[in-house]
């Protein structure tokens, strides 16, 4: 009798078990090192994008730093109050040079002629009356070449310093203001009325019989309103308050000392305007001031 063993079907089997193993365990190691790749992978596009994200951030926060600093480092807005010395000394002070080589500037809005004039006076004096309000860009821009045409007849006392409204067209522009202003002439009289701050809020009230007059000339109630003796009146600024922005109290001044530059145009283009038509209310007196080459062209 033969016996049968199993020897030689078994072996076979064993070998094929084992080299599915090894298959399986090779497909497992390989699967599991992609994943171990997969996860490398996401952990360096993170930190990639995580530095990305930072370095925007860092980028972002510098740029708001600069531009703050920088506006800060150009703020024009000067604090209401009294006026620097200088500044008022080179405003009131304009050389005769200067005013002879402006003429009327770049000045288009001069004083016009009343239909049915009324005489404005007081102490025996033509009377100057001007309506603002400090909030009011072109109230800014004309109280320059007002300050700087009545100096030429007289002299002016506690003269203010602010700017024009920051929610306004030509925000913050550097001006002087005539709010607890005084001036003294042996020519003109003058009243300064500013009827609200910067901000709005009331200052200076104007009297029965100058508020009838200027209801009168003045309808549309528009600012800057100024009457000269009831004989002229301008409404609205002599020239564009643009060029004034960006520039301090200090740098306007500074500008008046050239006649070439588009400031000084401006500012003395439409002070020349004004001296013009107030030496018609003076008898062309005094003789320096109105018989000036400047004022005679900007007449």
């Amino acid at each position: 009798m033969r016996f049968m063993t199993s020897t030689g079907n078994n072996g076979p089997q064993d070998g094929s078990q084992s080299r599915s193993q090894a298959k399986a365990s090779r497909r497992e190691q390989m699967r599991q090192e992609m994943l171990r790749q997969q996860a490398a992978a996401r952990r360096k596009a993170q930190l990639k994008t995580a530095g990305g994200v930072a370095l925007v951030v860092v980028v972002i926060a510098a740029i708001i730093v600069a531009v703050v600093l920088n506006t800060r480092g150009n703020d024009t807005k000067a604090p209401s109050g009294p006026v620097a010395s200088d500044v008022v000394a080179a405003v009131t002070g304009v050389p005769s040079s200067t005013i002879d080589a402006v003429g009327a500037g770049t000045s288009n809005n001069p004083p016009v002629a009343v239909k049915s004039p009324t005489p404005l006076t007081a102490d025996g004096k033509p009377r100057v009356l001007y309506v603002g309000g400090e909030f009011c860009p072109y109230c800014a821009a004309e109280r320059w070449s007002v300050v700087n045409a009545l100096s030429r007849f007289g002299t002016f006392s506690n003269l203010g310093q602010t700017s024009s409204s920051s929610a306004d067209v030509y925000p913050d522009t550097a001006t002087l203001s005539f709010h607890g202003a005084s001036y003294t002439s042996d020519y003109l009289s003058f009243t300064g009325a500013e009827l609200t701050d910067r901000d709005h809020n009331p200052l200076d009230t104007l009297s029965a019989e100058d508020e009838s007059t200027v209801g009168t000339l003045n309808p549309k109630g528009s600012i800057p309103f100024i009457v000269y003796g009831g004989k002229f009146t301008t409404s609205g600024a002599g020239y564009d308050p643009q060029v004034l922005q960006g520039k301090s109290h200090q740098q306007i001044a500074d500008a008046l000392k050239d006649p070439s530059s588009d400031i000084t145009k401006a500012i003395v283009g439409q002070a020349n305007q004004i001296t013009a038509a107030l030496c018609q209310l003076t008898d062309q007196k005094p003789a320096d001031v109105c018989g000036a080459a400047g004022v005679k062209a900007a007449a």
